[in-house]
């Protein structure tokens, strides 16, 4: 069983795997940080100076911090849209690789002749 273990973790896919969940956790504390530290406060001066991440009401006794709530979705939104940005990138990149890969094989002279005699031959 440690074997297969052993085996099972060092296939490819599971390094690339881990290696992009550890980089999504930086990745994920770096929005996180430019959204609570840099947008919202521009966001609360555009309304007023309200710090909208201690906005919250009561509601018999239990709080209920809406304004973390829209830094929540101010985070998620800028980390959606720049994963669409990078997949949209690859795609693009993998497409026009693909492209290439797909191009046909350019013909020599002769062959070129040759098609030229045979569609003349084919005409007739």
């Amino acid at each position: 069983m440690l074997q297969e273990f052993k085996k099972f973790a060092m296939r490819g896919n599971v390094i690339d795997l881990a290696v992009g969940v550890i980089i999504g956790a930086a990745f994920g504390k770096i929005v996180t940080s430019l959204v609570d530290d840099m947008i919202m406060p521009l966001i609360g001066l555009l309304v007023g100076g309200v710090d909208l991440s201690n906005l919250a009401f009561q509601f018999e006794g239990a709080v209920v911090e809406y304004g973390k709530f829209l830094q929540s979705i101010v985070d998620f939104l800028i980390i959606s849209f720049s994963i669409f940005l990078f997949i949209r990138l690859f795609n693009k990149l993998y497409h026009q690789e693909k492209v290439e890969e797909e191009a046909p094989p350019s013909l020599s002279k002769e062959e070129e002749l040759l098609t030229e005699i045979r569609d003349l031959l084919k005409s007739k």
